[in-house]
């Protein structure tokens, strides 16, 4: 009877190597891209009238936009943990496959001793 202990849930640090090796890439597009999405976001609703001066004082509106970004910063590291693998695998499931071409070339039809095909 065997009874080893269950092997130990890996670190954050390990998890994220792991990802990294995997989706390297992919991973750095994700984490930008979200950090665009919320950036640009945060300036649009400053400039419709969203109030940050209780945030940032009288900063301008890109300062007091990358300030709430800034603060954003754990969540988007969450959201890009967790759409990285599922974006990735996703893009390998439909990413084109080249056409193999046949391995032996199509038979020709011969002709019979009639001369029909």
């Amino acid at each position: 009877m065997n009874s080893s202990p269950p092997p130990a849930k890996p670190s954050t640090r390990e998890r994220f190597n792991a990802l990294l090796s995997e989706w390297g890439p992919l991973l750095v597009v994700v984490y930008f891209s979200i950090f665009v999405i919320v950036l640009v976001g945060f300036a649009t609703a400053i400039k419709l009238g969203f109030a940050p001066e209780s945030m940032m004082g009288e900063a301008g509106t890109w300062v007091a936009a990358y300030g709430a970004t800034k603060l954003t910063q754990p969540l988007r590291i969450a959201a890009t943990f967790f759409i990285t693998p599922a974006l990735g695998t996703l893009l390998r499931r439909f990413r084109r496959q080249p056409v193999a071409e046949p391995a032996v070339a199509p038979s020709t039809l011969e002709e019979t001793p009639s001369g029909e095909r």
